[in-house]
């Protein structure tokens, strides 16, 4: 038996040495061996030895292991010092997302997690980057620096199509020279002409200050510091009716971008801009912000027109900065009734027809209740402007009926129409705009 034995173990040496004679002749030849958890081993063979030790390090399903000899086929600590890219390559992996042998509860816990690591790995591709134009912000810009661009740029074919006044004719010219509000110096008469000017003027994409107009209105109320692209729905956000604020403009041009440049960037009326953009997000009373500040430069201009505001101007001698500040008090007015009344958006053809109203009959008390707001928050109180006249709250009696049934007509204040501000006809008292 012991004989046998022998003889058997003698015929197998001759086929291992030919294996081994065979190896060595092809150093490429990698012999794979069954692991654990049935995944196999793989096993290169010595390459090279310095100072005599072996430079080998033995690799088992793609990943190398180290010289302590401590087998981390159930572990985690080489995987996790892997990129993701070659996980990708090994064989647990590859074994989890083919549904291959069951894995203890612990392989399960930190194989998943390292799913979870590629997973998120991969989504990196698909995110996409901030919405800006430009790494380096533009620099704002304040309402100075814009009209002075105005001022110094050639308007003459703008000007040529402005209506500055009202024209009257007959009976009506007769009481407006005997009876009316004093006219403008003339001194003031190419301030106005300028206001009109840029009220006909459109946004030109080419002019860096209108960009720096649109930018610094955006940024100072989102609050973000970083441009925002020139057309999208973030236009929106505050306000615009669409994708491009310059068609919200066709009523007032790029005064209306001025007015609310003056209300950004004024540091004792931005609080209250900010408070009114506030409301306008209400989720009940929500409006358009930038559409109804329009809605106010529109308003303004039309007072500026009827020479309702000549008066305080040859007071000030100055046309713009009464302007600017008639167009926050009735921004201020529109605020007061819109939140202590509960207005929403179906009300708005009636607020503005009632707001237009009130500004046309009295401007200086607009400006007065303006000063006295700015007064008491600068003290730190509770302005009382917060509660609009009573006479105020009442619908005008000019508009009798009708301003109640046009209040009843639900979908008719959500209508937004857009009017040019030099054709206005001088029949337009009563007719509010929602442009």
């Amino acid at each position: 038996m012991t004989s046998e034995a022998l003889k058997s173990q003698n015929q197998g040496r001759p086929q291992q040495t030919a294996q081994s004679h065979a190896m060595e002749e092809d150093p490429d030849v990698t012999s794979h061996t069954e692991g654990l958890n049935g995944l196999s081993h793989e096993h290169k063979p010595l390459e090279e030895i310095t100072n005599g030790h072996s430079t080998h390090k033995p690799v088992m399903n793609g990943v190398v292991i180290g010289h302590n000899g401590t087998d981390h086929t159930n572990g985690s600590a080489p995987l996790r010092s892997l990129p993701i890219s070659a996980l990708k390559q090994n064989g647990l992996l590859q074994t989890l997302s083919s549904g291959g042998d069951k894995l203890q509860p612990a392989e399960e816990e930190d194989n998943a997690e390292l799913n979870k690591a590629r997973q998120e790995w991969e989504a990196l591709e698909n995110i996409q980057p901030a919405l800006t134009e430009d790494s380096n912000p533009t620099p704002l810009i304040s309402f100075n620096e814009a009209l002075q661009y105005f001022q110094t740029t050639d308007l003459g074919d703008l000007l040529k199509n402005i209506q500055p006044t009202i024209r009257r004719t007959g009976l009506a010219a007769i009481t407006h020279f005997l009876f009316g509000p004093p006219r403008l110096h003339k001194e003031l008469l190419e301030e106005r002409d300028l206001v009109f000017a840029i009220a006909q003027c459109p946004v030109d994409n080419s002019q860096t200050v209108h960009m720096r107009v649109l930018q610094t209105i955006y940024k100072r109320l989102i609050g973000s510091r970083l441009d925002c692209p020139r057309f999208g729905a973030h236009w929106e956000n505050i306000g615009f009716q669409g994708t491009d604020p310059a068609t919200d403009l066709r009523g007032t041009g790029f005064l209306g971008l001025m007015h609310t440049l003056y209300f950004v960037m004024d540091p004792e009326i931005l609080p209250l801009a900010r408070d009114i953009y506030k409301l306008s997000q209400h989720p009940t009373q929500n409006f358009p912000f930038s559409v109804m500040s329009i809605n106010m430069t529109r308003i303004a201009l039309q007072v500026l027109r009827e020479e309702a505001l000549s008066k305080e101007c040859n007071r000030r001698q100055q046309v713009v900065g009464v302007l600017n500040e008639f167009y926050v008090a009735t921004y201020l007015h529109l605020y007061q009734l819109w939140k202590t009344q509960q207005k929403t958006i179906a009300d708005s053809g009636f607020v503005l027809k009632e707001v237009e109203l009130f500004a046309k009959k009295n401007p200086k008390q607009m400006l007065r209740r303006l000063e006295v707001f700015l007064k008491e928050r600068r003290a730190g109180g509770i302005p009382r402007g917060t509660s609009p006249d009573p006479q105020a709250q009442q619908p005008s009696p000019s508009l009798g009926g009708e301003a109640r049934a046009g209040a009843g007509q639900g979908s008719r204040g959500k209508e937004m129409h857009f009017t040019g501000v030099c054709d206005l006809p001088p029949d337009t008292e009563g007719e509010a705009r929602f442009i």
